[in-house]
């Protein structure tokens, strides 16, 4: 093994994805060609790595498995698939956008809340003032 191969265990340990998940991406049609030892164990490349951090990013913002493996196999394909992989991207880009959109409209709802509460708060010298200040005298209603 050359310094720039890694095992499985390390590839765990520098991705905090399982082997489990390793396995499945490679089975699954989601990773490049990950060269094998002669003993037949997977061996990651630093180009591994950086294929596994972006198919991460990929799926953690909403790509389907099916397209993050469509654009697998384009990038297996090598040139001449630029536009469809970039067409690819740029839709994922606009879906990945219009969430952000809608999440920043529910932030901002959760936001007016707050500044609600808060200045509502402020509003009042303490919420216990109440049983800390003298009590007017009640008249008593002859009976």
């Amino acid at each position: 093994m050359t310094s720039a191969e890694l095992t499985i265990a390390e590839v765990v340990e520098r991705t905090g994805l399982t082997r489990h998940t390793l396995r499945y991406y490679e089975r699954d049609g989601l990773m490049l060609d990950v060269d094998r030892a002669s003993s037949g164990h997977r061996r990651y490349s630093e180009r591994d790595l950086g294929w596994i951090e972006l198919i991460t990013k990929l799926r953690a913002t909403g790509m389907p498995i099916r397209k993050v493996r469509r654009y697998a196999e384009l990038v297996r394909a090598g040139d001449g698939n630029e536009d469809e992989r970039l067409a690819l991207l740029r839709a994922h880009r606009e879906r990945v956008r219009m969430q952000l959109d809608t999440m920043a409209a529910y932030l901002d709802a959760i936001d007016m809340k707050i500044s609600y509460y808060a200045e509502a708060i402020e509003a009042c010298e303490s919420p216990d003032s109440y049983l800390i200040s003298p009590r007017p005298a009640v008249a008593s209603v002859p009976g």
